[in-house]
């Protein structure tokens, strides 16, 4: 890990997604969709920077997600202020993990609409915010 590695991008300009999401998926299918998500990171090179109760880690970044998406703020009311890029700090990302969890998440969307509701329309914003927020993650 490198400390003076800036990340190439701006966290203010990253584009959070649209909060209508959770109106059309619900809390339930948000869950499913991070947990079939964490089932690719548990199958991925980059397995190891996770906790080893991968359940739990799952659990903790739906509440994360869920809240992103519109729903209830479930992450703040149990866990307290995010502060996603300190929380990371610890584990060296660099381009090769990002892009590695970029690609399990992608194979979760890749079916996204029909497995867990999520509305074609925002498919878009919600990739272009985990593009940001993988950048703002980065750390070596």
């Amino acid at each position: 890990m490198n400390p003076n590695f800036v990340p190439p991008v701006n966290p203010q300009q990253i584009a959070s997604p649209s909060r209508d999401i959770y109106a059309a998926m619900g809390q339930e299918n948000i869950s499913r969709m991070i947990d079939d998500f964490y089932m690719e990171l548990e199958k991925s090179p980059i397995r190891e920077m996770f906790p080893r109760d991968m359940r739990a880690s799952a659990e903790k970044s739906a509440a994360f997600f869920i809240g992103l998406l519109g729903g209830p703020p479930l992450y703040h009311q149990r866990y307290g202020n995010p502060m996603m890029r300190a929380r990371h700090l610890p584990f060296p990302i660099n381009q090769g993990a990002r892009d590695e969890w970029l690609a399990c998440f992608e194979r979760v969307l890749e079916h996204a609409t029909e497995r867990y509701k999520f509305p074609a329309e925002h498919l878009e914003g919600f990739r272009k915010f985990l593009h940001g927020f993988s950048l703002w993650m980065m750390n070596c």
